[in-house]
């Protein structure tokens, strides 16, 4: 008895602190410049958190160095959880390997809260090109030199170009551009053979008749892109490439603020009108509880981690 009322003493203060949170506007800090996939996606889920919290949650782009500069910013906030990041799997599991000497950890610096959706990649390359099915890119990728494209070194396109090359046993050309948007254009142009984009920023170009998507790299078809294989599908089983978007907080903020937030957002995922934004891009709602988004975070961190050091990627 004596224990209970020991431990209730202690989780008092904790819940009193999550009851009165927030007593101030958010900040959800997005990593990358406006109008990109993250941003997107922050923007809705932002208002619709802060209807929930009774406080305006302001969105913040923040973005440069791949997403690390602001991940690095809302690392070095104060852990009150009124500072958050809008994070991707990119900044926090595919480019920390070749940044050794990042201002941040991606595995101590944030208390994870959820991810909020995935989605996958898909291999687009232009119509026209002769490369137009699997079988048909993999053919010529064994006769002649194919490029790919990317939104920078250590992208989540890079790594998916790397991946491929690898499973497949070819060698592909890497050329790597300042963001999506360039790297995209180009392979419309027919400048560039190939691009794994990320399946939002893609879907318009594919279901439009601009770009021709071979893959998505998925176990299974994707519902934005019915019509185009999965990798097990498409004969390259191991070419499984997830997206994620999540909301995280610095370290150290308080456990019982976390569970509200967790809470909330989960709640403001469930609203029809949230689901339906998300899906007209194709990105999949994903929730977690904050330790399996931690442990999904740090299973990203080694695969990739791998996946770099077997590939020799190195920043130029």
């Amino acid at each position: 008895m004596k224990r209970r009322t020991l431990l209730a003493t202690l989780a008092a203060p904790a819940l009193a602190q999550a009851e009165s949170w927030p007593d101030r506007p958010l900040k959800l800090v997005v990593p990358f410049p406006p109008g990109g996939v993250a941003d997107v996606l922050a923007r809705p889920l932002a208002q619709a958190l802060g209807t929930r919290l009774g406080q305006t949650v302001v969105v913040e782009n923040r973005g440069g160095a791949a997403g690390t500069i602001g991940a690095a910013a809302v690392a070095k906030a104060a852990p009150d959880g009124l500072t958050l990041l809008f994070g991707t799997a990119n900044e926090l599991a595919m480019t920390p390997p070749l940044h050794p000497d990042l201002p941040y950890d991606p595995r101590s610096g944030f208390a994870p809260v959820t991810p909020v959706a995935a989605f996958p990649n898909v291999l687009v390359v232009r119509p026209g090109s002769g490369l137009e099915t699997v079988p048909a890119l993999l053919a010529a990728a064994k006769v002649r030199s194919l490029s790919y494209a990317s939104s920078g070194i250590g992208s989540t396109n890079h790594l998916s170009g790397a991946l491929l090359a690898e499973q497949a046993g070819v060698a592909l050309t890497h050329v790597p551009y300042n963001g999506g948007g360039p790297a995209l254009n180009d392979v419309i142009a027919g400048h560039v053979d190939m691009f794994f984009a990320t399946q939002p920023s893609v879907t318009g170009h594919v279901r439009g008749g601009q770009l021709r998507a071979l893959l998505v790299t998925a176990a299974q078809r994707s519902p934005a892109l019915p019509d185009v294989p999965g990798a097990s599908e498409a004969g390259l089983p191991d070419l499984l490439v997830s997206t994620w978007n999540g909301v995280l907080a610095p370290a150290g903020t308080p456990a019982a603020v976390v569970a509200r937030l967790h809470a909330e957002i989960l709640a403001a995922l469930a609203e029809p009108a949230l689901r339906e934004r998300y899906a007209l891009v194709g990105a999949e709602p994903l929730t977690l509880s904050p330790a399996d988004f931690a442990a999904l975070l740090a299973r990203d961190l080694d695969r990739w981690t791998a996946v770099v050091r077997r590939a020799g990627i190195r920043l130029e």
